[in-house]
């Protein structure tokens, strides 16, 4: 089940609120973590008793390394929840990966490759993994204190709204929530959560899908046949679809969970506004970010034992980073590209850009994520490769394809959005929609109206049968 689907947005979640806001205080969880069973059980029935299973053995590990004094048996228990929740990932999502080149080595050398039944990857995985890991170290970090009910646990772990795409919530950052959300459960925050899903999904249906029916088309075509003008066509409106599905997907996540009385981390920040690459990854996906600097960056060292160890880690932390997102060989050099001008930055580009300007500065970083973005996008890394060489004159100059009046106008629209945020109008316009804590009455009326258009429209394109799953589902 999909948030932009007509049974989630006709059916499930308005059941659901109906349900959540109708029961007495002491059964909100029951009802929000039946709900999310039902959700991921919807999509992915044959996992859920999988993940169940995974949740009541790590919920036995983090309970022993509570209770436990010893340091050498607190980090037994770290270890295994760890191996648990690292190998379950391994397997279902890396398992093909590796057989595949074991197998093409076999063949080089002339030997009979493995059998091997392909592995299907459970939905989700790489962000409930995350979230289940975050427990068990906060825990261990003494953090946070460890939930006392097995199912509040489950209700961490799989609640709905960021069960399959994230935000990647953190356990110190709802543990109290969890429990108590009597502050954040206002009318104002119904409201407001409710604006920002529409936010969410007006991204998704009017913007992310029709751009992602032109970039579909481009990547359909040999990479040896495109032209220069189609090939940054496609992916300029692949750039955009791409954020304005991720980030949508988040809005969405975030406002159902306002609606319920939960505050997850915002995910995105204008990312395409990033002045250089380390600033686009303090903008971008945000909590994956954050993520992978307390649980990795820091632990590994971070920037405590010289330059040349700071400049590795910060290359570790993102070659880790690209094969998180997809077990391809595309996806491994996607991270090391993007790591590769991290460490860049940190070197001298930094200092050295400072005096040509912010928009040649904004331009420049643009155009680098621009050029990954066809790593991420591409089947294969070797379409990757012939594609980059499409965009730079390596085979000819095409007339550009597939144009049409509804795509050109929603790119324009795309880029005015994506670049919003470097004017003061944009910025102040950005935080009334997503910054107010409450609006006056008449602003309520105002962009409720303004909400209400959008959510007909966008059902409009539901309805039509104009689906186009999350980019993100995929990891």
């Amino acid at each position: 089940m999909v948030f932009s689907s007509s049974i989630f947005l006709l059916w499930f979640l308005p059941v659901f609120l109906v349900v959540y806001f109708l029961v007495d205080r002491k059964y909100k969880n029951g009802v929000a973590l039946l709900a999310s069973l039902m959700f991921y059980g919807f999509g992915s029935p044959r996992f859920l008793l999988i993940l169940l299973l995974s949740i009541l053995i790590d919920y036995f590990f983090v309970r022993q390394i509570d209770r436990s004094a010893e340091t050498k048996r607190r980090k037994l228990f770290l270890t295994l929840s760890i191996i648990l929740n690292l190998g379950l990932l391994a397997y279902f999502k890396y398992a093909n990966f590796f057989v595949e080149n074991y197998n093409a080595l076999l063949s080089a050398f002339g030997t009979n490759p493995v059998r091997w039944t392909k592995v299907v990857l459970p939905i989700g995985i790489s962000f409930f993994t995350f979230q289940k890991m975050s427990y068990s170290i906060d825990v261990y970090r003494k953090t946070s204190a460890p939930l006392k009910s097995i199912a509040d646990y489950a209700l961490f772990i799989m609640l709905f709204p960021q069960l399959i795409a994230g935000p990647i919530v953190r356990y110190n950052e709802v543990a109290n929530q969890i429990v108590d959300r009597r502050a954040n459960e206002t009318s104002d925050n119904r409201i407001l959560g409710f604006y920002r899903f529409v936010i969410g999904l007006s991204k998704k249906m009017l913007i992310a899908n029709i751009l992602a029916e032109y970039v579909d088309q481009v990547f359909a075509l040999p990479a040896s046949t495109i032209g220069i003008g189609t090939a940054w066509l496609g992916i300029l409106a692949y750039t955009f679809q791409i954020y304005f599905d991720f980030s949508g997907y988040s809005d969405m996540a975030i406002g159902i969970g306002k609606m319920i009385g939960f505050k997850f981390p915002e995910n995105f920040n204008n990312p395409y506004i990033s002045k250089s690459v380390s600033e686009f990854w303090k903008r971008w996906h945000i909590t994956l970010g954050s993520w992978m600097m307390d649980y990795l960056y820091i632990p590994l060292g971070g920037n405590r034992k010289g330059k040349g160890r700071t400049y590795l880690n910060l290359w570790i932390v993102f070659f880790l980073s690209g094969l998180w997102h997809g077990a391809a060989w595309n996806f491994v050099v996607w991270g090391a590209y993007h790591g590769l001008f991290i460490v860049m930055d940190k070197m001298f580009w930094h200092k050295a850009s400072q005096n040509i300007g912010k928009l040649p500065r904004v331009l420049i970083t643009f155009v680098i994520v621009m050029v990954g973005w066809v790593l991420f996008r591409a089947d294969t890394l070797s379409y990757a490769i012939q594609y980059i060489g499409s965009m730079f004159g390596a085979y000819g100059n095409a007339p550009v394809a597939f144009s049409n009046p509804q795509f050109v106008t929603t790119l324009i629209i795309a880029a005015f959005f994506s670049f919003f945020g470097l004017t003061k109008v944009g910025n102040q316009c950005l935080d009334f929609f997503f910054n107010k804590k409450a609006y006056n009455t008449r602003q309520y009326i105002l962009v409720g109206i303004l909400m209400i258009i959008l959510l007909v429209l966008s059902a409009s394109f539901i309805l039509k049968g104009s689906f186009n799953p999350f980019i993100y589902f995929r990891f």
